[in-house]
């Protein structure tokens, strides 16, 4: 299943321990590595893409001080595409 990866997402706590320019950076190569509504048939099924996108959402999670948890289940499930144990179902109504 896919995670919603930034369903959580917090902002940057006070006193945080990395640079604003990174939180910045995080989120923009998240936003670039995401599958749109567009693209979703042509690139759902490329595990690599797949890994990409969940690795940069725990990156921004890891980044904006979000939840351990949530950082370690969008690791998982990038490790589950990269290890080929997580593969597209496919749409139930095609």
């Amino acid at each position: 299943p896919k995670l919603n990866p930034l369903h959580r997402i917090a902002m940057a706590k006070p006193g945080s321990s990395w640079p604003e320019e990174a939180q910045t950076k995080a989120t923009e190569l998240h936003s670039l590595l995401t599958i749109n509504d567009r693209d979703w048939h042509r690139l759902k099924s490329q595990a690599n893409r797949r890994a990409a996108e969940s690795l940069t959402a725990a990156l921004v999670q890891l980044i904006q001080d979000g939840e351990p948890d949530d950082v370690a289940a969008l690791t998982h499930q990038a490790l589950g595409w990269i290890n080929g144990e997580l593969k597209d179902p496919g749409c139930p109504r095609h």
